[in-house]
């Protein structure tokens, strides 16, 4: 695909997002402009393709009377992507680019918030220490070691009671010390699976990127369960569960949630509901 083709498309694909976020807020007017804005771009470019199109001219006249509702227009986003993209079949396999703005640790809490017992701050973690991440991309699992133990981590789901309600949820993975310095490189789960009744669904496996034994005295893994906020347009931390190294055993383990502001030294921990609401994880060990 060619550097002015990419530049379309992303352009397409932004106005695309805007038109339905817009819509989903119920901004129907903003919603119908981003729409036209795209429709524009698009009639534009079929009539300079006009000539070389395979569709009859009753293919190309056919227009349809029948009402779209939001959820029908979110199913274009991923043909959108691959409008200009030739020779593929069909469904076409799109991974989904988050273009919304994530907060570095601490920066949550310099925002104004809504007075409500899902906000708050962030909290002030430390600094990364490693390279920068990109959303949704797991690493692999390390070189085993004789006398050794790699660790993953399969994050089942988690239970919120109002589970249904949060959008691109996904939750980031860190192991830090006493001082919540980070261990190692933090990861970030894909986008969840499926939401279903008071649970998010995941279903995806954690490498943890340093063996069982290097780690130091005190440590803890930390899970930040992350949502979008489109009223505020970042990327929010709605609660957080750790567990430390004594809990490390093979088999399935339920952790409890705890309100935000992550608090990585463990220090003033207060839980997020009193509901029996948990993050399901299973946990299995390899040693050589």
């Amino acid at each position: 695909m060619s550097e002015v083709t990419r530049s379309l498309l992303q352009r397409w694909g932004a106005s695309f997002r805007r038109g339905a976020d817009f819509d989903s807020w119920g901004q129907l007017v903003e919603a119908i402009d981003e729409y036209q804005i795209l429709a524009r771009h698009l009639q534009k470019e079929a009539q300079a393709q006009h000539n070389n199109s395979e569709f009859t001219e009753e293919q190309k006249s056919t227009q349809s009377q029948e009402e779209f509702k939001l959820e029908d227009l979110k199913k274009l986003e991923p043909i959108l992507k691959n409008i200009l993209t030739y020779n593929k079949e069909f469904p076409f396999d799109v991974q989904p680019v988050p273009l919304r703005r994530i907060l570095a640790p601490g920066e949550e809490e310099n925002l104004e918030f809504e007075e409500d017992e899902e906000e708050g701050g962030a909290g002030a973690g430390s600094p990364d220490s490693f390279p920068a991440r990109v959303p949704g991309t797991l690493l692999p699992r390390l070189p085993s070691e004789p006398g050794m133990t790699l660790l993953t981590i399969r994050i089942e789901k988690i239970g919120l009671k109002d589970a249904g309600q949060c959008i691109d949820p996904y939750i980031t993975v860190s192991v830090k010390d006493l001082n919540g310095i980070d261990l190692t490189p933090v990861q970030d789960t894909p986008v969840a699976s499926r939401k279903e009744d008071t649970y998010v669904h995941f279903n995806v496996d954690i490498e943890l990127q340093k063996h069982v034994e290097k780690l130091t005295k005190g440590a803890a893994i930390f899970f930040e369960f992350k949502h979008y906020k489109p009223k505020k347009r970042f990327t929010s931390t709605k609660c957080f569960a750790f567990m430390e190294m004594d809990e490390i055993k093979p088999g399935p383990i339920v952790i409890e949630l705890y309100k935000k502001p992550t608090d990585f030294k463990r220090k003033k921990l207060q839980l997020l509901t009193k509901k029996p609401l948990y993050l399901h994880l299973h946990q299995t060990l390899h040693k050589e």
